[in-house]
């Protein structure tokens, strides 16, 4: 049996807790800042645990995580 492949996009997004949960980083952060205010460009620094109904999905692309 060959080995499974891991998703490396996936990979690179992803990273999993002590407690096997994934993490991952918030989106709208990358530009049209200036509209943005300070506190929500704050928030979106904090990483966020992914949602189960995702993780299911990401457990299959991402066997060795």
């Amino acid at each position: 049996m060959p080995k499974m492949k891991t998703s490396r996009a996936a990979a690179k997004r992803f990273k999993k807790t002590g407690t096997g949960k994934l993490v991952r980083n918030k989106a709208y952060k990358s530009h049209i800042l200036t509209k943005k205010s300070t506190k929500r460009k704050r928030n979106l620094r904090k990483d966020t645990v992914a949602d189960i109904t995702n993780s299911r999905v990401m457990r299959k692309i991402l066997p060795y995580l």
